[in-house]
């Protein structure tokens, strides 16, 4: 990869199964003979916040905007600084907290990240309301199909305005019940100089 990491931010709304094409991706790049790694931006985040008293990755969007934004800035310093083939950065474009929708990926911290791709990963709205239904490892808001079709079409808005913002192209994925392997081709193939 000529000695510089690429640095994709793979984005998407919760439940669209973006950690699953993410994770089966980076192990499928380590095969190809990569040096690849996935970082859960909320997960750095968490990290941090646990030293606060957090105690679920899910309050930390209860938290106060400004403790939020220095969680935001921690992670990215700490995950810019990777140097490997290519670092696969899973995060979300907003975070819904009772003052509005709060950019995940606001300019200070695209600044920090300097990504080389973004991808939206994204699904059909009752694909992603069953799958948020059936997850229980999670504490979700309670939502219907049109909630989650408005969410998509904000994370859309977000992920070009970002493009705009940082000049990295994006791409959408469609991660499709069943067909989840489809997707980690596409991600591969958008990443990689070796196609699969």
């Amino acid at each position: 990869m000529e000695g510089k990491t690429k640095r994709a931010i793979v984005v998407g709304i919760p439940g669209v199964g973006k950690t699953t094409v993410i994770t089966r991706a980076v192990e499928e790049l380590n095969n190809l003979g990569y040096n690849a790694r996935l970082v859960v931006f909320g997960t750095v985040m968490f990290e941090e916040a646990a030293k606060l008293g957090v105690k679920h990755r899910d309050e930390m969007r209860k938290m106060p905007i400004e403790e939020q934004k220095r969680l935001q800035e921690y992670a990215a310093m700490k995950i810019a600084s990777m140097q490997d083939d290519i670092v696969l950065i899973d995060t979300h474009l907003f975070i819904n907290t009772r003052e509005g929708y709060y950019p995940g990926l606001p300019l200070y911290l695209l600044n920090l990240l300097k990504p080389t791709n973004l991808v939206l990963v994204a699904a059909e709205p009752k694909e992603i309301l069953n799958r948020r239904i059936n997850d229980k490892s999670r504490q979700r808001d309670l939502v219907d199909e049109k909630d989650i079709a408005h969410e998509l079409e904000i994370a859309r808005i977000m992920v070009a305005a970002c493009s705009i913002l940082t000049g990295a192209p994006f791409s959408i994925i469609m991660n499709r019940d069943g067909m989840a392997e489809n997707a980690v081709k596409d991600l591969i193939n958008l990443l990689s100089d070796k196609k699969v």
